[in-house]
């Protein structure tokens, strides 16, 4: 069999850098991407790994970065498209009194950038292969029982259904098209009260992504490949 190969955006740390390193230990190429100067971890990985991992930079924010690593990518084509961005606010802001700049921060680097990043590079996957972005439990709306969050909500909300409508438009194209939700993790941005580790995640929720190969149309997964509610 053909070896597989991954592209991952937004791997420069945290769970994007962990699902890199589990596909590494897998035998899988990787395509691994961070901001140009937060590359140091992945280089380091890529010293460990030179046969299998190529790092690249670009910053989903910037469309003209997207656009020139789709000229870099040029006739590369991919199993696996895995889109990786989550930043956050200050736990304790709401809607109502977080600062409009934050609130376009946090919605243009979790919501507006990762499918900007799937639409350019969709062409990139071979036929039947798996399109993914790292969503969150706390983009369902029917799980917001609490109204905690409700930034960083509303903007996995907002990418589950810019996901939901990008699925509409392929039809009945024979790609594989997930929103994963890898639980709460403790990395920087989970904080150290989290409830899984990143070892308790990782290899599951690729275990999902690999086991989901081929189950056309869009589906919303936690790491465990169960189904979270919209």
């Amino acid at each position: 069999m053909a070896q597989k190969t991954v592209l991952l955006i937004g791997a420069s740390r945290g769970l994007g850098f962990a699902m890199a390193e589990e596909y590494l230990k897998r035998g899988v190429q990787v395509i691994a991407t961070g901001r140009e100067n937060s590359r140091e971890a992945l280089s380091a990985l890529a010293a460990r790994y030179p046969a299998l991992l190529h790092v690249d930079a670009v910053d989903i924010t910037q469309p003209d970065e997207v656009d020139a690593l789709r000229s870099r990518l040029g006739t590369t084509r991919v199993d696996v498209l895995f889109v990786n961005a989550g930043v956050k606010n200050d736990d304790s802001e709401t809607a109502a009194d977080v600062s409009t700049e934050e609130f376009v921060r946090v919605m243009v680097t979790n919501a507006l950038s990762p499918i900007r990043v799937i639409e350019r590079l969709k062409n990139c996957v071979k036929p039947g292969g798996t399109i993914a972005v790292m969503s969150s439990g706390q983009g369902s709306l029917t799980n917001n029982t609490n109204g905690q969050y409700d930034v960083y909500r509303s903007s996995k909300a907002a990418l589950n259904m810019f996901m939901r409508s990008f699925a509409a438009r392929q039809g009945d194209a024979p790609e594989t098209l997930l929103l994963m939700a890898p639980g709460w993790v403790r990395t920087d941005m989970g904080g150290p009260d989290a409830r899984l580790t990143i070892e308790e995640s990782i290899p599951a929720l690729i275990d999902t992504l690999t086991a989901s190969e081929g189950r056309t149309g869009l589906h919303y997964l936690d790491y465990l490949g169960r189904e979270v509610p919209w």
